[in-house]
């Protein structure tokens, strides 16, 4: 274990490199920070650090920086997270109070957490299988013809067109319709298909192809959209850490334009919880990112998160900073699935 005093030369290094983008000497250090010791003993502690595998020493330089593991020590026992000021939250409040729909909303909160972090913001739009029905709504187009139209909790809207095998009138329209909701509103997707199962029995024999043709197009369309969503925004500020990626950037971007490597970044799918995850360098199990660090967390309008975001960048980061404004940023589009 390192002593208070090593911790407090740690964060203290951290600090100063991810401010001043240079390596950190000793007598830096005791000119920038009041540690209450000699240059001297700095430079001792600093050596037990490099021993221990906190700190590393680049080649061109008598100064040293953070490791993978130091920034791990840094964010798990020395950073607080850094709460927003009054301005900021009311920014965030005003810009994302704007937003006429969820896709609006996801866009928003993409932009505005990149030119909050000024690092690569990722989005993830709400999941369908976290998510419950709000209504559902039936249409007629023509006589055999119809458009479903599937609202969930979180604002999303998914619209099916239907072939029906037989003309189906309106009286019979606002029945399923009636029946639809009266059973799945309010429930959990995963709870729809036996709700429903027996309802085509419920009607006469002519209307139940119909019927059983809309429940299927609905059972469809809650499995296919489960597939995750994502939005990514920012990527142009990778191009001022050019220097913190040791050989090219080019790794970075490319793991970028793969969503199933960012949904893994987020955190697996069935983790539904609101907590926050920051993956610092090699912790990234996709080699293009172990340069970076991920900082994220779950949004939702209850205590549980129907999807995650977050931040992309280099390992030197403002974590206090990111690690604030991602959780700020959460809670509001929480609080605005939970209003809309």
């Amino acid at each position: 274990m390192l002593s208070e005093r090593r911790l407090e030369v740690l964060r203290a290094i951290v600090q100063d490199y991810v401010g001043t983008e240079e390596p950190v000497g000793s007598k830096a250090l005791t000119e920038r920070h009041k540690l209450g010791v000699s240059p001297a003993t700095v430079r001792n502690d600093m050596a037990v650090l490099e021993e221990e595998g906190f700190i590393a020493q680049p080649h061109t330089s008598a100064g040293r920086i953070p490791t993978d593991k130091g920034y791990r020590l840094f964010v798990d026992k020395l950073a607080g997270v850094k709460p927003l000021s009054a301005p900021e939250r009311r920014a965030i409040q005003n810009f994302l109070d704007g937003a006429v729909d969820l896709d609006d909303v996801v866009g928003r909160t993409v932009r505005l957490l990149a030119q909050l972090t000024r690092q690569v913001a990722v989005v993830q739009y709400p999941s369908l299988t976290r998510s419950t029905v709000r209504h559902v709504e039936l249409l007629s187009l023509a006589p055999a013809r119809l458009m479903l139209v599937l609202i969930t909790d979180t604002g999303r809207v998914e619209q099916r067109m239907i072939d029906c095998p037989a003309p189906f009138g309106e009286t019979s329209l606002a029945d399923l319709r009636a029946r639809l909701n009266s059973r799945i509103v309010g429930r959990r997707f995963a709870d729809v298909p036996h709700l429903v199962q027996e309802l085509p029995d419920s009607f006469e024999t002519e209307d139940r192809g119909t019927v059983s043709t809309v429940l299927a197009t609905l059972l469809e369309t809650l499995v296919e959209e489960t597939e995750e969503r994502l939005v990514i925004g920012g990527t142009a500020n990778l191009t001022r850490f050019g220097h913190d990626f040791p050989l090219t950037i080019r790794p970075v971007l490319e793991a970028l334009e793969e969503h199933v490597v960012l949904l893994k970044l987020l955190g697996e799918a069935k983790d539904s919880g609101m907590g926050m995850t920051v993956r610092i360098g090699h912790e990234n199990a996709h080699e293009g990112l172990n340069s970076t660090s991920v900082v994220a967390v779950g949004y939702g309008s209850g205590d549980e998160a129907v999807a995650k975001l977050g931040v992309v960048g280099p390992t030197r980061m403002d974590y206090p900073g990111t690690m604030g404004a991602v959780r700020a940023v959460a809670r509001y589009v929480g609080q605005i699935l939970a209003e809309s």
